[in-house]
């Protein structure tokens, strides 16, 4: 995706309950990772946004490394300097909020905590 690290992330269907896995481009910054609901700048939220939102509890997988986590949407600060990372490796996120428009949604970016 872009020349972007990518990891499979599985959801569970915020209608349907079922298991959903999706390819999502991740980003680390200060030992945490995180993805980014951008939908390519879409004025609605990707489906497995919808569906973290219901069920926080995902399946992660990067590389062979597989393990369980917890979504969590960051806000604040936080938000702030994870976004500035983004928009400097991959500058078309830059665009994606241009596309959405003022007043459009905001983007989220949600942690992934490794749970034991």
């Amino acid at each position: 995706m872009f020349g972007g690290e990518v990891l499979l992330l599985t959801t569970l269907g915020h209608r349907s309950g079922k298991p959903r896995s999706v390819p999502v481009m991740y980003f680390e910054n200060q030992g945490r990772r995180y993805i980014v609901a951008s939908f390519g700048g879409s004025p609605a939220h990707p489906a497995w946004f919808k569906n973290i939102e219901k069920h926080p509890q995902v399946d992660v997988q990067v590389r062979a490394h597989r393990y369980k986590a917890t979504a969590e949407v960051i806000e604040g600060d936080e938000r702030t300097r994870v976004w500035q990372q983004v928009i400097t490796e991959m500058p078309q996120f830059a665009g994606y909020k241009t596309k959405i428009g003022e007043g459009g949604r905001e983007i989220p970016i949600v942690h992934l905590s490794e749970r034991s």
